[in-house]
């Protein structure tokens, strides 16, 4: 028995002209809404609550330190020393569709404008929230385990770097991604139902780099599934139960199952070098299930959803024993390794190499700085400068045979572009480990790190752990690929920043704390060098929020294109009203909805809340016109088995008279409309 906790925060921030935080490509800006973005949190104490264990995973692209390090301080102020940096493991789903500017490298400023405080801080706060709605909602209950295979769900994207493993190795087996889901279920001693982690290996990468709506991919949406299941009668993002689906050693694990085909001819192009005969590399892109990316996403997002719930309607393994938390903070770019008793190696500096720019099946590389457009900004030429410089001969020789683009570990104007201080994590709830990994894990390398330490609470007294890998936790480090796939320098490869050894590293440092929880020494763990948290402001390319203006005659909320009288289900009613920036609404509330679909009760005269911004069915999209006039289109994609009656579609914003005014909330209404029965 344990004292369970769990939680749901909005976590989406700003909608609209803020890069998306993912594929790397400058052009992919916010513009919209599809699905909202939820920080999930799941707190698990001892019944003497002398221990405690926290897990969240987010909908965005990765935790970064920035991220974690102002989430930590925050806990601090409000808890003391009850939540902290060992105990506390924030991971991120890997959404390439959620909006960037959360980090403090400098490296990742380039694609997403800087960094940007709206952005970060809603992150912050709907993390913090989601902890704190579960801190309060503690209750005595039982944990169980269940696993099992996902099929139809995952292509390897590398797979000629997958076999430069050892023959011998990759026998053990079946397939070249690890389709297994591991599923802890929460329950209250109650019998009353309270959540699920479910732990699955997949890039959520099925809404490609055209897409430019805020949306949490096909992990979001099985969770969405699962929670409008468990919460009956309740909106999107309402409702007691929580179901995370989180990321786990995803590396080369793509959810375009379709595989790589060249966009101009439709042959095939799963080549070593992933390119096409006609355009290269840039025309060569994975395709998923559906006939477009969100009926992809669907499909993906269904599967996943109901393996988790066979798993979690069948979980009979209860989780029991005591709960330990390990975490050392290590300089990743200093590790000497033992592979062996006379062999010692070392892991280098950060560094990128050229296929890093070159993107992967699922996104091609858009690292293509625009001649002139950055001319001028003495932020951006202290960058171009900094590019210029050449890595040392001793970085090059360390990650040979990486050809290096970016010496990043060496570059560190106007900030250090990539981080040296990594943290490293172990959470044990009974026979569960929960290992907490910092960036992308390869299939292979994932297994690796997994059987090691099996292994090493084995030979310390604790047979029979379950091992399970959190991905994309607590600072971003890119890739880790085994030594071997590491040689064929794809992408994954060519983004292992710390060197051929990366892995070997971490096995070592990571066995070091199974070691310390096996045998009960943690407090004896040195804590490491702690992790510079940079004091930057609001430093971003993303333009400032300027006064929204109307077309002549009309109102912020007036109607421009009207909805259809009448819709059958499965067609789409849609609505066109004068709009303003939705960046307004953001900086006003975390919780800001922007649309409702209401029903028409007779019996009440009234309107019922049946769909809002959250729903899968619903599509917010925000189109910039000139002269600070936009507009607002809201689709619904009418469902199957939706109740015939009268419905009408509102929009809410808030707009600015001018830039350093307050935002003046409005809304706008759709005429009335019917639905018939089919």
């Amino acid at each position: 028995n344990y004292l369970l906790g769990v939680g749901r925060a909005d976590c989406t921030g700003p909608v609209a002209e803020i890069p998306l935080m993912g594929y790397a490509n400058p052009k992919q800006v916010g513009g919209g809404l599809f699905t909202r973005l939820y920080s999930r949190a799941f707190i698990v104490a001892d019944l003497d609550d002398t221990k405690r264990i926290v897990f969240v995973s987010a909908d965005i692209g990765m935790v970064s330190q920035k991220l974690r390090l102002e989430v930590l301080k925050k806990l601090k102020s409000k808890y003391g020393e009850l939540y902290r940096q060992d105990n506390v493991i924030l991971s991120g789903t890997h959404t390439h569709s959620g909006p960037g500017g959360y980090f403090q490298y400098t490296l990742f400023w380039i694609t997403s404008k800087g960094l940007i405080k709206p952005s970060l801080d809603a992150i912050v706060n709907g993390i913090v929230k989601s902890i704190d709605i579960a801190h309060q909602n503690m209750k005595r209950g039982k944990l169980f385990i269940n696993r099992g295979i996902v099929e139809n769900s995952q292509i390897n994207r590398s797979p000629f770097s997958y076999l430069e493993n050892p023959a011998s190795e990759r026998s053990r087996y079946s397939s070249n991604t690890d389709k297994e889901m591991v599923m802890l279920k929460m329950v209250d001693n109650n019998g009353q139902e309270l959540g699920l982690i479910s732990w699955f290996a997949v890039h959520p990468v099925s809404m490609n780099n055209t897409n430019h709506l805020v949306n949490s991919d096909n992990v979001g949406y099985a969770s969405y599934l699962f929670e409008q299941e468990k919460n009956k009668g309740m909106l999107p993002g309402e409702g007691s139960f929580v179901a995370a689906f989180a990321s786990s050693n995803l590396g080369d694990v793509s959810p375009n199952t379709k595989g790589p085909f060249c966009v101009n001819t439709g042959e095939s192009c799963d080549n070593p070098q992933s390119t096409c005969p006609v355009g290269g590399a840039t025309m060569c892109m994975a395709m998923g299930p559906g006939n477009d990316m969100f009926d992809s996403t669907r499909i993906i997002g269904q599967n996943i959803y109901l393996k988790a719930r066979e798993l979690y309607e069948e979980a009979s393994q209860e989780v029991t024993g005591p709960l330990s938390s390990a975490h050392q903070w290590v300089n990743m770019s200093d590790v000497s390794v033992e592979l062996n008793a006379t062999h010692t190696v070392k892991t280098c500096k950060p560094a990128l190499g050229h296929s890093f720019a070159a993107g992967t099946i699922d996104g091609v590389g858009a690292f293509n700085f625009t001649q002139g457009s950055v001319e001028g900004d003495p932020f951006w030429d202290e960058i171009r400068d900094q590019l210029l410089g050449k890595p040392s001969n001793e970085t090059k020789a360390c990650h040979k045979p990486k050809a290096i683009l970016f010496s990043t570990g060496e570059m560190t104007r106007p900030r250090p572009w990539h981080p040296d201080i990594v943290d490293i994590q172990i959470a044990a709830i009974g026979s569960l480990a929960i290992v907490a990994v910092p960036g992308e894990f390869t299939t292979m390398s994932g297994r690796r790190l997994r059987e090691a330490v099996k292994r090493e609470f084995h030979s310390h007294g604790t047979p029979g752990m379950d091992v399970v890998i959190a991905g994309l936790c607590n600072v971003y480090t890119h890739y880790i690929t085994t030594y071997e796939e590491y040689q064929a320098q794809r992408y994954e490869a060519a983004s292992t920043i710390y060197g051929p050894h990366t892995l070997s590293a971490y096995i070592q440092l990571y066995r070091g704390l199974a070691r310390a929880i096996a045998t009960n020494t943690v407090q004896d763990l040195p804590r490491g060098p702690e992790p510079p948290l940079f004091n930057i402001g609001n430093l971003t390319l993303v333009p400032s929020l300027t006064a929204d203006r109307v077309p002549v005659n009309k109102t912020f909320g007036d109607v421009l294109q009207e909805v259809r009288q009448q819709y059958r289900a499965r067609e789409v009613a849609e609505v066109t009203f004068v709009g303003a920036n939705p960046r307004n609404s953001a900086e006003n509330a975390t919780e800001h909805n922007f649309l409702t679909v209401e029903k028409y009760a007779n019996t009440s005269d009234s309107w019922l809340v049946v769909q809002n911004d959250a729903s899968w069915d619903t599509r917010f999209y925000w189109t910039k016109g000139l002269l600070g006039r936009s507009n607002v289109t809201i689709e619904w994609h009418i469902p199957h088995g939706t109740e015939p009656g009268v419905y009408r579609i509102r929009y809410f914003g808030h707009y600015k008279k001018n830039t350093h005014s307050v935002s003046i909330p409005f809304e706008g209404a759709s005429s009335t409309f019917e639905i018939t029965a089919l």
